[in-house]
Formats: C-alpha cells, sequence, structure tokens
C-alpha cells in the first residue's frame, strides 16, 4: 500500500510523513514526564507538541494547557517554577511562590523524584519502540533470507577469510544469526573491526574470522551510506526465503532485542566518531529525517511505524546525552545534587545551561549542514 500515493514528488510527500512519526515519537515522549510528574503531584503548566505560536489547544481540569504549536520540530513539557521549555529554573519565581504553590514545584520536590521524571521521556521512548516492534512482529511476522553464502567477491574481505558458497552463517561474535539481514545488519556497522563468524559448512561448525571494509553504498532510494562490506551475495531461491511468525511473548522478547541492536549500534557509531573510525558525515538532522520519512512512506504504514520506532530509541538516546539542557544533563546535575547533598550553585547550573544550550545548537547546525550537503550531492 503506497502510504501517500497522489501526492507524488511534491514537498506533502515528506512533510507529512515526517510530521506523521515525528509526532508520535514527540508525544510519547512529552507525555512519559507528564505521567510521571503527575504522579509525583508536580503541577504542569503547559503540554506542548511543537514551539512557538499555538495552533489549537484546550486546558484541562488541572490547568493544564495542552497544546499543538506552529513549529512541529519537538515538544515539551513546562512545569510549575519553569524559567522555559528546557525546565531551566526560573528563580525569582520560585522565591514568590505561596505554600501551596512550593508544595507543586518541580524544583521543591525530592531530587529521586525530580530524576524520575526527567528520565521517563527517554525511558518512554524506549517503550514506544519496544511496543511497535511487538505489534510489527505479531501482526505481520518477520521476512527472512536464510544466511546463506551464494557468491563470494574476489578480493573481498569474505574471500580473504575463507568464505565458501553454501557456507551457512550461524552466529557473529558468538550472537546468533537467523537470517541475512542479521548479517547485514552487523557487518554494516563493524567497518574495520574484526568479526568472528561460526559457519555451518556441511554439517561441520567452522570459525573464520573476517574485517568488513568501508565503502560508500547506495540504498534503495539513492542515499549514499557509508558502511562495512564483506562481500558476499545472499541465495536467492524460493526455499530460502520464508517469514516467521511470532506468539505474543516472542514478539516482546524480539521487540526488545530490535530496540537494544539500535541503542548497540548508535554507541558503536558514536564511539567510532570519538575514535576516528566512523565519519561525523552521517549524523543526519531534521531534513534528514524528513527526507527519509518520505521515502519510507512510499513503502507503507509498516515500513513506517518501524521508522518511528527506530527514531523513537535514538531521539531517547539523544536526550540521555549528558548535556546540560537535554535530559541527560538534568539527570547529571540532580546525580551531584544527591551526592553533595545540596543542589549545584545557581551560577554554575546557569553556566551549565548555556554551555549545554550552545553545544545543542551547533550540534543541530552541523547535522542540518550534512543533509544539505548530501541532498545537493544525490
Amino acid at each position: 500500500m503506497d502510504f501517500i500515493s497522489g501526492l507524488g514528488g511534491t514537498a506533502l510527500s515528506y512533510i507529512l510523513p515526517f510530521l506523521f512519526v515525528l509526532t508520535i515519537v514527540v508525544f510519547f515522549h512529552e507525555l512519559g514526564h507528564f505521567l510521571v510528574a503527575r504522579w509525583c503531584g508536580v503541577a504542569v503548566q503547559t503540554f506542548s507538541v511543537g514551539f512557538g505560536p499555538e495552533l489549537f489547544g484546550r486546558t484541562d481540569r488541572h490547568g493544564t494547557r495542552w497544546r499543538v504549536a506552529a513549529v512541529p520540530l519537538g515538544g515539551y513539557v513546562k512545569f510549575a517554577g519553569d524559567e522555559n521549555a528546557a525546565s531551566v529554573p526560573d528563580h525569582e519565581a520560585i522565591a514568590h511562590m505561596t505554600p501551596e504553590e512550593r508544595a507543586s514545584s518541580f524544583f521543591l520536590k525530592p531530587v529521586w523524584q525530580r530524576a524520575a521524571v526527567v528520565a521517563a521521556g527517554p525511558i518512554a521512548n524506549f517503550i514506544l519502540a519496544v511496543v511497535i516492534f511487538t505489534v510489527l512482529f505479531v501482526s505481520f511476522g518477520r521476512p527472512m533470507t536464510a544466511a546463506q553464502v551464494d557468491a563470494v567477491q574476489p578480493d573481498s574481505p569474505a574471500a580473504a577469510a575463507g568464505f565458501e558458497p553454501g557456507d551457512v552463517i550461524v552466529a557473529i561474535d558468538g550472537r546468533e544469526i537467523e537470517a541475512f539481514s542479521d548479517v547485514q545488519r552487523v557487518v554494516s556497522g563493524s567497518g574495520e573491526r574484526p568479526l568472528v563468524f561460526t559457519v555451518d559448512r556441511g554439517g561441520e561448525a567452522v570459525e573464520l574470522t573476517a574485517i568488513p571494509e568501508f565503502r560508500e553504498m547506495e540504498d534503495g532510494f539513492g542515499n549514499t551510506q557509508r558502511v562495512g562490506v564483506l562481500g558476499i551475495s545472499r541465495a536467492t531461491s524460493a526455499d530460502a526465503i520464508s517469514t516467521k511468525t511470532y506468539s505474543l511473548p516472542e514478539a516482546v522478547s524480539a521487540g526488545v532485542q530490535e530496540s537494544w541492536f539500535i541503542v548497540a549500534r548508535t554507541g558503536a557509531y558514536v564511539g567510532g566518531i570519538v575514535t576516528g573510525r566512523e565519519s561525523a558525515d552521517q549524523l543526519g538532522g531534521p531534513i534528514r529525517v524528513a527526507q527519509v520519512s518520505g521515502q519510507v512512506a512510499t513503502l507503507g504504514l509498516v515500513a513506517l511505524f518501524n521508522l518511528a520506532a527506530i527514531l523513537s530509541v535514538s531521539i531517547g538516546l539523544i536526550n540521555l546525552l549528558p548535556i546540560p539542557m537535554l535530559d541527560g544533563g538534568h539527570l547529571v546535575f540532580y546525580g551531584i545534587e544527591a551526592a553533595r547533598g545540596r543542589p549545584l550553585s545557581e551560577r554554575s547550573q546557569d553556566i551549565g545551561f548555556r554551555v549545554g544550550l550552545a553545544l545543542v545548537l551547533m550540534l543541530m547546525i552541523f547535522a542540518t549542514f550534512n543533509d544539505i550537503r548530501q541532498i545537493a550531492g544525490s
């Protein structure tokens, strides 16, 4: 099914799927903050999907303003005592609060409650991803191609390692392999890193060590990516293709494993950037997300929800970075407060938030620059 049939190549073919995916992910992130804040007795003034001027909204019986704003690039929950959408404390306002207001102020709650409220956003993103993957696995199963080697490219890492046609890959670095797509995902994120493959060769278990090489590859939409390549092709016969079905418990387990794979792959990529093994030009921003959303939407709603799950994990991870302004930065402050027995000074927190804002803006500018450069070169 073509989710965006009739839109053709117009800007709407990118914007609508982008808004669909981002709204789901942002809503559940902020809902995590909101629900735990309510549980802790924190007064929530605003629940906003998007930034800037309000397009429409309503105020509930607890006094929370639920709003959809004009700039759909995120969202926020504003608590009593917040100075802005980033939950920077408004010390002057807090000082003039009545006893009743102070009782429901976020910044006057015990440090463990503040940490729970902050951590709830990223945790909600991880839960959302597991739920989406679970529903997709239960409803549609998983198409699988056997992890059998059909051909080995000459002068490739696979040839150097001793792979032969007919080998069936059963594990990589001790991790069980079920399908050829599992091989592709592990190898693509492991360029220039040795991997130990366990293969079934005519009923005999053989271990081979190969080092995938980085290559510039195009995906099915023409986007160029730098990925690790082994140099093997899969079997294409009808008996090599199947669909795996899942019970609900199996689907939940598979959803957790899928989410963890994204976490591990992201962590390995960031580590690769730090060590110089990976290139930072693969970092993408809103433009890239919009482009990919539009492309994936042409494959149908299932593919688009799968993208939403991947993006949900990514946003959860990004928000856990120890950068002031992000959830992870707040958690660092609370950890220091718990260790010291008192919070950091207002000046120290202010400096931290300013540095954090600068870092976030720099990251956004860099990612957007990468987006523009990739689109211009495509």
